[in-house]
């Protein structure tokens, strides 16, 4: 069995989250492929190290003095060498990035520093090889992660090496060059792994148990889930929960790979796994709770809109003109609904709303901002009946008004509308209703 191991940076912010991580690594043989991130917070007014990489290379593109910056980092990496009593020393290192950072070798080298080192420091205490990521992760010349290559690469690379440290976020372009992902670094380098190596399991560890229900932010100690397939997670991610970006599923997911969230501080929490498939029956009707606020909703009227040719494409063509995508378009028989960030749509209203009357000819254009969008995400919802009503009742008693309501065919989510000012309100009483009544409470 393999397993790809991938720790964040609070879970490798000081020797004791370190031993901890190995801990876990050494617990189980099939942990074979470990992904570290760079030091994160130790507390909650601390600076993550790839802050202070990030202002130390900004200081010596700016032509000043950077040895007190360096040394500031050069000690955070020495507390957690000598923490964990290892003969290790980053002096050298050290001085390859000062002249790097001088010769302004770029951001992405001086973000990705934070990773290499931290990897460095991984292999010496687990005794497992280090690979640098800039020698497998290609991306091509324009900057865009190049996957095939990158797998034909890494594949081969791994193949003859029973264990190793690849540190996560970034690799190289074709001169060299190092580049870093933009969003999700480090997830994403594990979910490459993972893929390579034909993982049975990638194990993504951080400082939660798991995939929340909901935002523990708006309700005290959600639930975690269980079991959560791809497209719900897809639907919760793009509805702003904070799980993972979807470049980092879709490594794995291409090879049928679950991944498993776990926690670094708890690792006898099974966590959450995350799935192409399952016939395992969520706990609750509904898997997960996700909002935005911020949007506004263009209702355009027109008397027996429903039979003219075209109407819907020529509406969203006036949005497509002026650069403005949208979220949702419900609609009814004399009636569409166009719903699209308000940030991006205020400077362009007028424009937009000219457009409209120029190329549909409604009868009467109004809109509504400051609305949030809530998404109930669920693949139980479908076998189960009354779920549409237990949701706008439960809104009902919590005196939310439902401004839209929008549902897909695969019967997977609801969406609602509602004002900005009902939104944390909104979401509490679907999770009373769903979850918290579920279990009696």
């Amino acid at each position: 069995m393999k397993k790809v191991v991938k720790f964040g940076g609070s879970s490798l912010a000081s020797a004791g989250q370190i031993k901890k991580a190995v801990e876990i690594i050494r617990s189980d043989a099939s942990r074979r492929y470990v992904i570290p991130s760079a030091p994160g917070k130790r507390y909650s007014d601390d600076v993550k190290v790839t802050d202070l990489l990030y202002q130390c290379y900004d200081e010596a593109a700016a032509g000043r003095d950077i040895t007190a910056r360096i040394d500031r980092i050069k000690k955070r990496y020495v507390e957690i060498i000598e923490g964990l009593e290892l003969d290790l020393d980053l002096t050298e290192e050290f001085e390859v990035i000062r002249d790097y950072f001088m010769r302004q070798a770029g951001r992405d080298y001086a973000a990705s520093r934070g990773e290499y080192l931290n990897g460095l420091i991984l292999s010496a205490y687990t005794g497992f090889r280090f690979i640098d990521p800039a020698k497998v992760i290609c991306f091509d010349e324009s900057g865009n992660f190049d996957s095939e290559r990158t797998h034909a690469i890494l594949r081969e690379y791994l193949k003859s090496i029973e264990y190793a440290v690849i540190p996560g976020f970034y690799g190289a372009m074709p001169d060299g060059s190092i580049k870093t992902f933009s969003r999700g670094g480090s997830d994403i380098t594990g979910s490459i792994v993972a893929r390579a190596v034909r993982a049975d399991v990638y194990e993504n560890w951080t400082d939660v148990s798991g995939v929340l229900v909901t935002d523990p932010h708006i309700v005290s100690n959600p639930e975690v889930i269980e079991t959560i397939t791809y497209r719900e997670l897809r639907e919760l991610s793009y509805m702003g929960a904070q799980v993972l970006h979807e470049d980092a599923i879709f490594p794995v997911r291409k090879e049928g790979i679950p991944i498993n969230i776990r926690n670094t501080n708890r690792p006898e929490d099974p966590g959450t796994m995350i799935v192409e498939s399952t016939c395992r029956q969520p706990k609750y009707v509904i898997t997960g709770i996700a909002g935005k606020k911020g949007f506004c909703a263009i209702n355009i009227e027109k008397d027996m809109m429903n039979s003219e040719l075209g109407f819907g494409r020529r509406v969203l063509q006036v949005f497509e003109e002026n650069g403005i995508s949208f979220e949702h378009m419900p609609s009814g028989i004399d009636t569409l609904t166009v719903l699209v960030h308000q940030s991006e749509f205020m400077e362009k209203e007028q424009t937009v709303i000219a457009g409209l009357h120029r190329t549909v000819f409604p009868d009467m254009i109004d809109m509504e901002g400051d609305l949030a969008l809530i998404a109930v995400v669920g693949r139980g919802m479908k076998a189960k009946k009354g779920t549409a009503g237990q949701l706008f009742s439960a809104l009902s008693h919590a005196r939310v008004n439902i401004k839209m309501i929008d549902q897909g065919s695969s019967e997977l989510n609801i969406i609602v509308g509602v004002r900005n000012e009902d939104f944390e309100a909104a979401i509490r009483a679907i999770y009373d209703v769903f979850v918290n009544a579920e279990k009696g409470l």
